[in-house]
């Protein structure tokens, strides 16, 4: 299983503007060119960002983007599933498709997804942006690719 782009490159994101912000909205042009990421893309996932409540947008010539919550209310899983969507690994474990296999009443692989999904969860559910930067902090700072360059 891969995380895909829109995964890896929002957590970066949410984890540049944690890092990087002081409350004061932040040009995407600023994270963009500090993760490396082509600013479109970024408009893209601060979107579906945005409306999930992650993050918020303020208009104007000192416009930008601010988090929608503090860094110690938003988790890795709150990213990747407004990203990502479910994190189910396979259908049939995933609560909006329920009912899509017609062996679902019998079949012995449905307890294995549905433990990796719950551990997955569980992993991403764990960490909060909050957590990442103290992680980084407790690095040295300076070495995560959110670091200020």
């Amino acid at each position: 299983m891969n995380i895909s782009t829109k995964g890896r490159y929002g957590l970066r994101a949410m984890l540049d503007m944690a890092m990087n912000g002081s409350g004061e909205p932040i040009p995407l042009s600023a994270v963009a060119q500090r993760q490396g990421i082509s600013e479109g893309y970024l408009e893209q996932m601060m979107a579906l960002l945005k409306r999930a409540g992650l993050v918020r947008s303020i208009r104007g010539a000192q416009g930008g983007y601010t988090l929608g919550r503090k860094p110690e209310e938003i988790t890795v899983k709150d990213i990747f599933i407004c990203l990502e969507g479910p994190i189910a690994p396979v259908s049939c474990v995933d609560e909006q498709l329920e009912g899509d296999c017609d062996r679902q009443e019998y079949c012995s692989t449905r307890v294995v997804w549905n433990e990796v999904k719950i551990a997955i969860g569980s992993v991403l559910g764990k960490y909060t942006l909050a957590d990442l930067i103290k992680m980084e902090a407790a690095h040295g700072g300076g070495n995560c690719c959110c670091a200020k360059r």
